[in-house]
């Protein structure tokens, strides 16, 4: 039997690592790094440091594999998630095929996470459901961006008595949910929040939380849009990419 261990990592900062996972990093034969390209080195490098942090008197290989990247057409979303996690399954089934010996544990170091917005669990449940190799997994929880924004802009989630949604920018270009007053939103390459700046809203903008090239803006929102627009286009320009979220909060 092979065991796989799912563990979040926090969303940038090492010391967002909990105790539980510093154990369980110490339990690790080989960690499965997916490369997601030049661009996004740093989340690969952030992995490595967490390792040699943490890790104490064992030896562990590290084996990366290029990631598959969704396509970014005017299709159908769904069935392009659908494609790109057939695709990671592949490349999962291989490496825990070819890289881990029977009794072996093996890790994956997901960002945030693993039970929000990331797909890490269900491509492992489907492997199990193939019949095609005698594993089982364990997930230990992150620290998430989510926390992480409300932590460094010093608000909570929700207000008393309140609903907290979390969302997509894709799902918030259909307006402001209703029946709630707080809107964490995730995913949002297109500055959604650009289409409510004529309501009363507060927003809590963080990008790279936790890491050393952290962006925070927060403001009433019709105030500073234009600011966080500026500051993500500038941030991609410089990195190649971004990875943000925010907190809308109706006044």
């Amino acid at each position: 039997m092979k065991t796989i261990l799912i563990i979040g990592i926090g969303a940038g900062n090492p010391e967002y690592i909990t105790v539980q996972a510093i154990k369980a990093l110490n339990q690790v034969d080989v960690f499965f790094f997916m490369d997601k390209g030049q661009t996004k080195e740093k989340l690969n490098h952030l992995r490595r440091e967490i390792c040699e942090r943490y890790i104490e008197a064992h030896h562990y290989r590290i084996v990366e594999s290029l990631t598959p990247e969704r396509e970014r057409t005017e299709g159908d979303y769904l069935q392009a998630v659908d494609r790109l996690n057939t695709d990671k399954q592949i490349i999962f089934e291989r490496l825990i095929a070819e890289e881990l010996e029977e009794g072996q544990c093996g890790a994956f170091l997901v960002w945030g996470d693993p039970s929000l917005y990331d797909s890490t669990l269900r491509i492992l449940d489907a492997i199990i459901q193939t019949g095609r190799h005698a594993l089982e997994y364990r997930v230990i929880p992150g620290i998430t961006s989510v926390q992480a924004l409300t932590a460094q802009h010093k608000v909570p989630l929700n207000h008393i008595g309140r609903s907290v949604e979390i969302t997509t920018g894709r799902r918030l270009a259909n307006g402001f949910p209703e029946n709630v007053d707080s809107v964490v939103v995730m995913l949002d390459a297109e500055n959604t929040f650009t289409t409510l700046i004529d309501q009363d809203i507060d927003i809590y903008w963080g990008a790279y939380l936790g890491t050393p090239d952290e962006i925070l803006v927060s403001g009433k929102l019709k105030e500073v849009a234009a600011q966080i627009e500026r500051a993500r286009e500038a941030a991609r320009e410089a990195n190649g990419w971004i990875m943000d979220t925010y907190l809308l909060k109706r006044r």
